[in-house]
């Protein structure tokens, strides 16, 4: 079965309050600021792993908000490291952009390898100005990275733009794609050659970018579901859900027993 993952980025307004503001960068510098100093990193982490887990998730996605390649010192990891072997946490990816150098994709890159993960998951930044040697650094760590759909309006935009570097891979979101008027499902099929993750968001209607609980919004995210299964898709499955004015933990608790009840249901079909 894949692996289903929570994004701790769905934790974006939590250090906030969960009060709405107009830009992700407010409450991305809260968390930041509020995770960075060393003296309370330890709880804060711990904090945060003790509330995944206490809903039944395993497996995530470390946005680098919350361990940031910028500010991780190598006291930082080692009290990550035993933070998430003591919760038996895997991380299956970073999310977050690799910057615009290399010394950025570097640094990023070592931070993953002192974590034992190998793929990152986000904003292009470097990838879309000097490909080539983004590639070479990520290759040389032993590290992919899959594009996020953010901007981009189709999937021949991501595809143009990883072209074909064979550490450059494509991360869909579903909710960006849903907000960008492109279905979901089709993107998916699109870039199934080029695969490397996927972000499985809701968003209440094409044009805004409102998150939502699975099923409530636009994203077809059963049928998306479905899309991976049928291409074969063997990786893991991140539930995205980053609302501003509330807190998602309940929210991420049902969204989780539907992926999995989804997902030991074609289980079940096939060994029969």
């Amino acid at each position: 079965m894949n692996t289903i993952s929570f994004m701790t980025a769905n934790y974006v307004a939590r250090e906030l309050g969960y009060r709405v503001a107009d830009e992700w960068g407010a409450f991305d510098d809260a968390t930041n600021s509020a995770f960075e100093p060393l003296e309370t990193f330890g709880a804060r982490f711990d904090a945060l792993l003790d509330t995944i887990t206490g809903i039944g998730y395993d497996a995530i996605d470390l946005w680098f908000a919350h361990l940031n390649w910028r500010w991780a010192t190598p006291e930082h990891v080692a009290i990550a490291r035993d933070a998430l072997d003591r919760h038996r946490v895997r991380v299956v990816a970073f999310a977050g952009g690799i910057g615009s150098s290399v010394s950025d994709v570097e640094t990023a890159c070592r931070l993953a390898n002192d974590l034992d993960v190998d793929l990152i998951a986000g904003l292009g930044g470097i990838v879309h100005t000097d490909r080539d040697a983004a590639d070479d650094v990520l290759h040389a760590h032993g590290v992919r990275f899959g594009l996020e759909n953010h901007p981009e309006k189709t999937p021949a935009e991501v595809l143009g733009a990883i072209g074909d570097a064979g550490s450059l891979g494509a991360a869909v979101d579903t909710g960006w794609w849903a907000t960008q008027g492109y279905d979901p499902v089709d993107a998916i099929r699109e870039l199934s050659g080029r695969l490397v993750h996927v972000h499985l968001k809701d968003v209440e209607e094409p044009g805004t970018h409102v998150s939502c609980m699975h099923g409530e919004g636009c994203a077809r995210i059963a049928e998306c579901v479905e899309a991976l299964l049928d291409l074969g898709y063997t990786g893991a499955l991140t539930i995205e859900h980053e609302p501003f004015d509330r807190d998602p933990t309940a929210e991420c608790a049902r969204m989780l027993t539907r992926i999995t009840e989804q997902l030991s249901s074609v289980q079940a079909v096939h060994r029969v």
